[in-house]
């Protein structure tokens, strides 16, 4: 058997949350490809937890489990599914609290009051 054609199987129970620069949001990393920036992550919003605003450098794929989250576009509930364009921008929040899982295909970026884009950091 080829070890670079093995599935990655991960238990995320066993995995640390790791905390965000942004008060309230966790994550716990399940894939990442360093070189495409493509990444897969478990995300824990606490109520009232907020992304400020961004952009998004490429597709991104949202699934919430538990929870919901909300922008200028509404809000998504368990069992729901949300695609967000290249180039699309808003403000996420969770009112309630959140647990989603999330496929980026490149990191968000993310606005200083300056006007700077700065990634979103593992």
């Amino acid at each position: 058997m080829r070890l670079d054609l093995a599935s990655t199987v991960i238990a995320s129970q066993d995995l640390p949350w790791r905390a965000t620069r942004f008060p309230g949001v966790e994550f716990k990393l399940l894939y990442e490809d360093k070189a495409t920036g493509l990444f897969t992550g478990l995300f824990k919003w606490a109520p009232g937890a907020e992304l400020p605003y961004h952009e998004h450098a490429e597709l991104e794929q949202t699934f919430i489990l538990e929870g919901s989250l909300e922008d200028h576009e509404g809000e998504i509930f368990p069992g729901m599914y949300a695609a967000r364009p290249a180039g699309s921008r808003h403000i996420a929040r969770s009112p309630n609290g959140c647990l989603n899982i999330s496929f980026f295909l490149k990191p968000n970026l993310f606005f200083s009051e300056e006007g700077e884009a700065r990634p979103f950091e593992r």
